[in-house]
C-alpha cells in the first residue's frame, strides 16, 4: 500500500496512466485576487453559499470529467459528508475512485491495482469537509458573477501548490463544477448534473476493499 504521496494529483484515468488523476474544473484557479475590501465582502456572501453546500450531507448524480490533455470520461458519483466519495467511471474505463473518510484510493478493476492517499493530504478533503470555513487562510480567491460564484481554496503547508476551485450557482447555491489544480498547474475538470441531494446511501458504497489494496 502506497501512503507516501501527499497530494492527490498527477493521476490520469486514460491510457496515459492512473497517476495523472485529479478532480477539477479547468482554468479557474488563475483568477486575480480581489482588493481587500471587495474580497471580504465577496467572501462573506460566498460563505452563505458554502454553508448551504455544507448542509447537504449526501449527493449523487452524473459527471463529465475533462483531463489536462482534453481527454473526456463520464460516470456516476456519490458523496456523503464528511469525507466520503465514490466515482464509478462508465465503460470502458475500469477506474473506481473511493474515499472512506480516511483515505482515497484509485483502483483499476481490470488490472487489479490500487493507489492509496491520505484524504487529509489532498485538496479533495476541502470539498468533502463537514463545513467549508471561508474565514480561515485557505481562501485563495472569491469571484462573484451574476450566475456563478467561484471559490478557490488551498493550503501551501498541507497541499503545496495544489488548489481546489468550486463553482456554485449564485441563485440556487448548488454546486456545478470543481477542479483540482496540481503543482504543475495542470487541471482536470468535473461537471456534475442530474444531481439529487439528501439521498440515502448504503455504507458499502464508500467501502474500500483494503484486502485487495494490500495485495495490489
Amino acid at each position: 500500500m502506497k501512503n507516501d504521496k501527499p497530494i492527490l494529483s498527477n493521476i490520469r484515468l486514460d491510457s496515459i496512466g492512473r497517476r495523472q488523476f485529479s478532480l477539477g474544473l479547468a482554468s479557474l484557479a488563475t483568477a486575480a485576487f480581489l482588493p481587500n475590501t471587495g474580497f471580504a465582502q465577496s467572501a462573506a456572501a460566498a460563505q452563505k453559499i458554502a454553508d448551504h453546500f455544507s448542509s447537504v450531507k449526501t449527493m449523487m448524480g452524473e459527471f463529465v470529467q475533462f483531463g489536462p490533455r482534453g481527454e473526456q470520461t463520464g460516470g456516476k458519483f456519490f458523496i456523503e459528508r464528511p469525507g466520503k466519495l465514490r466515482f464509478n467511471f462508465e465503460d470502458p474505463s475500469p477506474i473506481r475512485v473511493i474515499a472512506d473518510g480516511k483515505n482515497v484510493v484509485i483502483g483499476n478493476m481490470k488490472l487489479k491495482t490500487w493507489d492509496v492517499y491520505p484524504l487529509s493530504k489532498t485538496p479533495l478533503s476541502l470539498l468533502l469537509s463537514d463545513r467549508i470555513d471561508l474565514g480561515n487562510q485557505m481562501v485563495r480567491d472569491v469571484k462573484q458573477e451574476s450566475d456563478l460564484t467561484t471559490i478557490v481554496l488551498g493550503n501551501k503547508t498541507v497541499f503545496g501548490d495544489s488548489t481546489i476551485t468550486m463553482m456554485f450557482d449564485s441563485k440556487t447555491y448548488d454546486l456545478r463544477q470543481w477542479t483540482i489544480t496540481d503543482a504543475q498547474n495542470k487541471d482536470t475538470s468535473v461537471m456534475i448534473y442530474n444531481v439529487r441531494n439528501g439521498v440515502s446511501l448504503d455504507d458499502k458504497v464508500f467501502t474500500i476493499p483494503y484486502d485487495e489494496v494490500r495485495k495490489g
